[in-house]
């Protein structure tokens, strides 16, 4: 049994068998608990009839939770602690030689501000730089453990317990504190950064801790290791973690998806020579119509074997299992995930934690006279908000309408090239170019939206940053999602389908024919664009992502080291020593910590959400078009095996440091993350029942059996009379089947995912009954408090 949290400084423990105790006898049975610093014994006793207490120097201290299966609780013990040497923050300002600059009284001001607070702040000027270091006292944290305690929902935090302040905590708090500091004219600490009166604000990075998550989690090497979610935890807060474990274990659960969607591919490898289908285009005298007006000629079907080929690998029988079972994946991944969470967070202590609450507490933290920023709703800004979504949301699909142009035409212009391959191909060329353009376009609107979603979320006026929070991701992620899948819905249910028929071919402008699917079925072009989309969009993100801020951290590390040089070097012995006695290290010694911190690249709101976003965008190409590509959920994958690692080096080497954010949940993308499954469903049936050639092929099977050879007309792909070129009643049939398997394919998937939904339960027995004894525990130490207070005052 341990009687301490091995984490709290200056702690031994001594671990005793306690098997058998019973806790109604009167002796003392002690624990030694021994203190490194003073060498001082303490002892655990219990007491008759009580719980265990502990005793100091004659002095019960707190009680020690027991619970009826005589299971012991970590006691809290307050030992008294060494002096805070951490600074919490730092904030940078450039230097003002002019006292009389408004830039040099807003920064004093801002300052003298910090100190009406009782924080400490320590100034360093270095060159052309001014540092202030920002430590808050201890009365704050006393302050906000108290009203941890008493809240409705954080009270059962492992911050609200006795003992050190975790230094992820302070940032915390500080960073509320900080940012909602404002001086005489209103400013707060974001308007005078927008304004040059700081330059930089950021949080130290622990050398110590730094270090270990290095060696354990943040190399190369540690490629296929287990992720030390703890450590992280501790380190960057909760909803880092969190991350790192939902990215973690939705990597886990690519495995399989990936497994069967290679077998997929290796069935329809092994049989496409055998299969009738294409042995009657590769073997087919049919001569088929010219795909564009001046240049073409007729060609013949069987000039598409390969293709017909490529075709049959994403598009035969297996592909509808897979897209079935990927579907009911999606959500059998969701509610493993609810209960791999539930373990860590009731771990953690923070299964019922509030964020809007702690936000109420770090208010009152910050001002004891605040007042609450009260829930309002105006019908006139939501319709605002409303219309401005919807012109958004039209703006990106004339974008795409745009790609659609641009398709056409350069089919035309490549057709009428003089390179005889790419005039032969000028269609398929056409397509590759226009992902291409499609990935830059993403790139471009991807800025766009992020500002645009920003302004929306200011109209609004949300009561609380968590959420701002929520309605900047469900429009973000909205507009993120239109930007990316418009294209690909024209492709996989548009293309190919208003084109018109020979003598009245629908035209742009009328000038253009518009595009045709591929010869060898709609679905090759649904193929070709996602292939293209996520190969670039995952290898070239990958690339930037690590290399940009890896050549920024080395310019700015060079700059950093010529001012380290210029604020010259201090007795690193002498400062040793001086820390070991509870005082700062020497000016020299802070500056040069700060200065590493400063050269690393700024991070902000957007870091963790970034990432976010982009696991979340390629959860929806793994499932919503995963029956035109049946590979994505391997290259899913292998990117997210080198994404956890890429991640982990640039949050802990390359980026200053994050402020942790405590929190038990991944927030409003789990409610994404079910409406990607629910689209999924959707988008799948759609695909194999309208997009791909799995009905026709059906039907022509089992109702009209081989066509015949051999004959002289020239063809075009549609199911019309070759008179006067109406709807044949093979169309109709087919529309019919079509019809029906949607339906019947989008209702068996959904009672399925419904049963999927009900069999996993969300949380596993293990942390409900562990929860329901600590509520048990906690009303158990809240009775002996009271009964102790109550004895004492006697």
């Amino acid at each position: 049994m341990y009687l301490m949290d091995p984490e709290q400084d200056g702690i031994e423990l001594q671990e005793r068998n306690m098997d058998g105790f019973d806790n109604t006898m009167e002796a003392l049975l002690p624990t030694l608990v021994r203190d490194r610093t003073t060498h001082t014994i303490y002892s655990f006793h219990c007491i008759h009839n009580l719980e265990p207490y502990i005793v100091i120097q004659g002095i019960i201290i707190q009680p020690v939770c027991m619970t009826q299966s005589l299971e012991y609780r970590k006691p809290c013990v307050c030992f008294p602690q060494h002096q805070q040497r951490t600074y919490d923050y730092v904030l940078v300002a450039d230097k003002v030689e002019d006292q009389e600059h408004p830039k040099f009284l807003k920064q004093v001001a801002f300052i003298d501000h910090l100190r009406k607070k009782n924080m400490k702040v320590t100034k360093i000027v270095h060159v052309d730089k001014v540092f202030y270091g920002v430590r808050a006292p201890k009365e704050i944290f006393d302050k906000y453990r108290y009203l941890l305690k008493v809240s409705d929902s954080c009270n059962w935090s492992g911050d609200r317990k006795c003992g050190r302040i975790p230094h992820s905590t302070r940032i915390r708090v500080v960073h509320y504190i900080l940012h909602h500091t404002h001086i005489n004219t209103g400013e707060n600490l974001r308007e005078l950064q927008e304004k040059g009166v700081f330059e930089a604000t950021f949080c130290l990075h622990e050398m110590n801790k730094q270090k270990v998550l290095k060696q354990k989690w943040a190399r190369w090497s540690a490629l296929c290791s287990t992720q030390p979610v703890d450590d992280v935890r501790s380190y960057f807060g909760e909803k880092v973690a969190l991350y790192y474990l939902w990215l973690g274990w939705y990597t886990i659960l690519l495995v399989p998806a990936a497994i069967l969607g290679v077998i997929v591919f290796l069935y329809a490898l092994a049989f496409f020579n055998t299969s009738p289908l294409i042995k009657e285009v590769c073997e087919s005298d049919t001569v088929m119509c010219p795909r564009c007006d001046k240049w073409c000629q007729v060609w013949q079907l069987r000039d598409t074997c390969t293709y017909a080929k490529v075709s049959h690998l994403f598009d035969n029988e297996g592909t509808v299992a897979f897209a079935m079972f990927m579907a009911v994946w999606a959500t059998i991944f969701l509610e493993l995930w609810k209960r791999h969470k539930a373990m860590f967070v009731s771990k953690w202590n923070v299964f019922d934690w509030c964020e809007e609450e702690e936000e109420l507490i770090l208010g009152v933290v910050n001002d004891p006279d605040c007042h609450p920023k009260e829930f309002r709703h105006s019908y006139l800004r939501s319709t605002l908000v409303l219309v401005l979504v919807t012109l958004m949301l039209v703006l990106i699909i004339g974008l795409t309408q745009a790609l659609v142009v641009f398709r056409v035409v350069a089919a035309v212009v490549l057709s009428e090239g003089t390179w005889e391959f790419v005039r032969d191909h000028a269609n398929t060329v056409a397509v590759m170019l226009g992902a291409v353009l499609h990935y830059i376009t993403m790139q471009v609107m991807t800025r766009v939206n992020k500002t645009v979603a920003f302004k929306l979320c200011e109209i609004e006026k949300t009561q609380s940053m968590t959420a701002t929070e929520r309605s900047f991701t469900v429009k973000m992620f909205t507009f993120q999602f239109f930007t990316l899948f418009s294209s690909l819905i024209y492709v996989a249910f548009f293309l190919g389908r208003i084109n018109g028929r020979p003598g009245s071919y629908v035209r742009i402008f009328g000038k253009w024919r518009l595009e045709e699917c591929h010869p060898s079925g709609c679905l090759t072009d649904l193929f070709i664009q996602m292939a293209v989309i996520m190969l670039l969009k995952q290898t070239l993100n990958n690339i930037f992502e690590f290399i940009v801020p890896w050549f920024k951290s080395k310019f700015r590390r060079n700059t950093t080291k010529k001012l380290e040089r210029k604020s010259g070097d201090c007795n690193k012995n002498a400062c040793r020593e001086e820390e070991k006695r509870g005082h700062d290290p020497c000016d020299i010694c802070k500056l040069h910590d700060w200065l590493r911190n400063y050269d690393l690249n700024d991070v902000n709101f957007f870091s963790l959400f970034n990432e976010f976003l982009e696991m979340v965008l390629q959860f929806s190409f793994t499932t919503i078009f995963v029956a035109a590509f049946p590979l994505a959920p391997l290259l899913a994958l292998i990117n997210n095996i080198f994404e956890i690692r890429l991640d982990a080096i640039k949050m802990v080497s390359l980026e200053r440091r994050l402020v942790p954010k405590k929190t038990n949940n991944i927030g409003i993308w789990t409610k994404v993350l079910e409406a990607i499954g629910v689209l999924a469903v959707i988008a799948n049936g759609l695909v194999i029942g309208v997009s791909s050639d799995f009905i026709p092929r059906l039907v022509y099977r089992y109702h009209y059996g081989p066509c015949a050879n051999g004959e002289d007309n020239v063809h075009y792909k549609d199911y019309r009379n070759d008179v006067d070129y109406s709807l044949t009643s093979q169309f109709w049939l087919i529309m019919a089947v079509r019809f029906a398997f949607v339906v019947l394919f989008e209702h068996v998937v959904v009672i399925f995912k419904c049963i999927a939904a009900w069999f996993v339960p969300d949380s596993p027995m293990l942390v409900k009954n562990d929860r329901l004894k600590d509520k048990l525990c906690r009303l158990k130490e809240e009775l002996q408090d009271m009964t102790y207070r109550q004895s004492t005052d006697v």
